[in-house]
């Protein structure tokens, strides 16, 4: 049951979280297993209602039948729980459907009780209707009957896991770990402190809550926080101490350091990114309802800033602090980041592979910049700018993190042959390297979270002398220099048929294929005829044509008037 259950669902949405595809699914296999069973309710003018009895059990497919009843109520319910966060009036749509899976679900059960049914598939039809169950009683709130449902489900695939082999034990221990909140969380509700604790270890592990515990554990985390935020009126930074008056922005003081526990005792990247966006998220939200009380206070603000000399409010001290936290969470990320895709560089250049994208040096840089730019944004905080000590923290930061970064655009010119470039950077980069280690005295404490300039000098060097020596062989290489394709002497490809030449441009836009336009070349001019004979030739006379013209000019006219023709 379990395993066609968790195949349906992953090859038909759920992998996305896609409940109305996978009721879909199951509308459409219904369809199929009743068509191919003639087992139809009715035709299209009236329904025919029929029950799988017993009695007709000859094929596997009609237990199916019901299970896919069962999925699809319960997909439709998964779906109406996701649109009931903005329309709470589908939530009793949800349980009446949760309600429908569970009878479907006991019927299955009552089903597979024949003794034409094998042991495996009566235990897992009982675990399925204790899985249903479980949730129809959590979604009532009816804590005690929830985890004795869950309790039973969890016994069960147990017990199954350990009567198979390890490949078919994974899948009901992983039904198992999901379970495992969700009775969790029924304890505490029933009034088991203890189980709280554990939820939050759970939580912690995961980066976040997934499916459905998801809301309300977040919902009781944020309840327990607040009922603690009440004792809280104040909090100490930097030798001044603030009034706390936002219960938003104690709830989110309280866990902060939960939070940063656990992004510490995350177990991978991943768990690490999300439990970084989640404070950061928290902190936008505190920041934010801080500035709304700094609007309505601007008048007293700028009345103290008169009588303080200078002195900021507790109000905008208090953001000052929110916008450190938040800062400095942006940094730590970042960090972080930088710190993998350095390992994963590191990987690469022991074994080259071919396949996904591989990390290059100017995605560091891109890192580097980005926290550069929120150590600027530290130093403008109001009511910090006269703080002599967190200036100089700042400042030697600010030094270490630019010595990173000039370390790897060295390295992005080393990839592409710029020698001294590259020579020079690795420079500037002992020489920030120098400056941190003269300038940390009594800042050492600080500096102890940022990473080991000590190391960077001693990879700096390192890479000074390998640079020196590829930039040696890269000069001497005489297949650099005697190489065609170095040669550029502008023939069009049209001139040098007869020489081989590995010539990139010619798979380039501006190929040279032949001169054009074409250069002018000489040919025969056309002959020119001159006629020389024409002073010295004598025309013959023409006088007697001209006389006899004359002579019939009068008769001719005097004809012409009256029609005649000579």
């Amino acid at each position: 049951v379990l395993q066609i259950v968790k195949e349906s669902q992953q090859q038909h949405g759920l992998r996305h979280g896609d409940f109305q595809r996978y009721r879909g699914y199951c509308s459409r296999r219904l369809r199929r297993l009743r068509k191919t069973l003639n087992f139809k309710m009715g035709n299209r003018h009236k329904f025919t209602g029929k029950k799988v009895t017993e009695e007709i059990l000859s094929d596997n497919r009609y237990l199916l039948l019901i299970l896919m009843d069962a999925e699809r109520a319960w997909s439709y319910a998964m779906q109406l729980k996701q649109e009931a966060n903005t329309e709470p009036r589908k939530r009793f749509h949800l349980l009446s459907r949760l309600r429908k899976a569970v009878k479907h679900a006991e019927e299955l059960e009552r089903l597979c009780e024949s003794n034409r049914v094998d042991a495996k598939t009566k235990l897992e039809a009982q675990a399925y209707m204790a899985y249903l169950t479980g949730m129809l009683r959590f979604e009532h709130q009816e804590w005690k009957a929830a985890m004795e449902a869950f309790n039973k489900c969890k016994t069960i695939y147990e017990k199954l896991a350990n009567a198979f082999t390890e490949e078919q034990a994974v899948l009901y221990n992983q039904r198992v770990e999901e379970i495992s909140p969700n009775i969790r969380y029924c304890a505490y509700n029933i009034g088991d402190q203890s189980a709280m604790n554990e939820l939050m270890q759970m939580r912690l592990r995961s980066g976040g809550t997934e499916g459905l515990l998801a809301e309300k554990l977040e919902a009781l985390i944020t309840q327990t926080r607040a009922k603690q935020a009440a004792t809280m009126s104040e909090v100490e930074w930097r030798g001044r101490t603030v009034p706390v008056k936002i219960d938003k922005v104690r709830i989110f003081l309280l866990g902060l350091a939960d939070n940063e526990a656990a992004i510490t005792q995350a177990e991978n990247e991943e768990t690490k990114e999300r439990l970084f966006e989640s404070l950061l998220s928290e902190c936008r939200d505190a920041i934010q309802a801080v500035r709304e009380e700094l609007k309505p206070d601007q008048k007293q603000r700028e009345h103290s800033l008169e009588n303080d000399s200078g002195k900021v409010s507790n109000i905008q001290y208090l953001h000052s602090y929110l916008t450190y936290i938040k800062l400095s969470t942006a940094i730590k990320r970042n960090e972080s980041m930088a710190k993998s895709l350095q390992k994963a560089l590191l990987q690469q250049q022991r074994s080259d592979e071919d396949g996904k994208r591989s990390p290059r040096p100017q995605d560091l840089i891109r890192l580097y910049d980005i926290i550069l730019q929120n150590l600027v944004e530290l130093t403008q905080l109001p009511g910090l700018e006269e703080d002599k000590n967190f200036q100089k923290e700042i400042g030697l930061k600010t030094l270490v993190y630019k010595a990173y970064r000039c370390f790897f655009i060295a390295q992005s010119y080393v990839l592409v042959k710029k020698w001294s470039e590259a020579l020079v950077l690795y420079e500037r980069v002992l020489k920030y390297a120098r400056e941190v280690q003269s300038g940390a005295g009594a800042h050492r404490n600080s500096l102890k979270e940022l990473p080991d300039v000590q190391d960077l000098i001693t990879q700096v060097n390192a890479e000074k002398y390998s640079l020196q020596a590829a930039a040696i062989l890269d000069a001497n290489d005489p297949h650099e220099t005697e190489s065609p394709s170095q040669v550029k002497d502008g023939k069009p490809l049209s001139e040098r048929f007869e020489t081989f030449c590995l010539d990139p441009s010619l798979v380039s836009k501006q190929v040279s294929l032949v001169h054009f336009p074409p250069g002018f070349q000489p040919i025969p001019c056309k002959p020119l005829f001159f006629d020389l004979a024409l002073n010295h030739v004598a025309f013959p006379p023409l006088e007697d044509k001209v006389e006899q013209k004359a002579k019939s000019g009068l008769t001719g006219y005097i004809k012409g008037i009256f029609g005649f023709k000579s």
